[in-house]
């Protein structure tokens, strides 16, 4: 287990900030006001730094598996118009993360990435139908041996930064990292008609461990 790099700047300031605080209230109120600031501040920087945890993960690559592509609860299983760029009817499955999940992004299939899109948005709760298409977001295009695997990064109602790393034109590993989403958030995967799906709603998947579906 390691802390991701996005949460490194969080900490380091909230360290500053709780040592501000502490010294203030001490100044101010005295020892025993300072001692509960101070336990606040430590409570808070211990769930930024479980927040920002990154588990080693050997991912379960497997080609013609579809990997998760989020750690979290499945929300969404069903077959929907993908207007952005397939274009097409396809199955939709969506991955709600909680705050307590981890919110590294993997890519859910290795390939060439023939598409990126970043999207600013409004920051509607990550369930919410309206939320793929309203909120900020990214669209990630994986050609995986000639099968488009669409995924795309939704921010959620706390989130207020997306971090993606795909570069179209640039090959992808599955299981490689291709982002964060920093506090509440979802994943939608969109793959043929023909995939097999192998969650239901409201199944808890593990990015890189869990198969969500098999390729046709």
């Amino acid at each position: 287990m390691k802390i991701h790099k996005e949460g490194h700047r969080i900490i380091e300031t909230g360290v500053i900030s709780a040592i501000l605080v502490t010294g203030v209230a001490a100044l101010c109120f005295g020892a025993g006001v300072s001692g509960v600031v101070a336990a606040a501040a430590s409570c808070a920087l211990l769930f930024v730094c479980y927040f920002f945890r990154v588990p080693l993960r050997a991912p379960a690559a497997a080609d013609g598996a579809v990997l998760a592509a989020a750690d979290g609860r499945v929300v969404i299983v069903e077959e929907v118009y993908e207007a952005e760029y397939l274009k097409a009817r396809c199955m939709q499955v969506s991955v709600f993360m909680s705050l307590f999940n981890i919110h590294a992004n993997y890519f859910p299939v290795g390939g060439r990435v023939d598409y990126f899109r970043y999207h600013p948005g409004a920051y509607l709760v990550a369930w919410h139908p309206k939320s793929s298409e309203k909120n900020e977001r990214t669209t990630v295009v994986v050609n995986h041996h000639g099968v488009p695997v669409l995924f795309r990064q939704i921010a959620g109602l706390l989130a207020r930064r997306i971090v993606c790393h795909a570069k179209e034109g640039a090959a992808v590993r599955q299981g490689d990292e291709a982002g964060f989403i920093k506090f509440g958030s979802r994943v939608d995967i969109f793959l043929p008609l023909g995939a097999e799906i192998k969650v239901r709603e409201g199944d808890r998947v593990r990015a890189t461990q869990t198969v969500i579906a098999n390729l046709p």
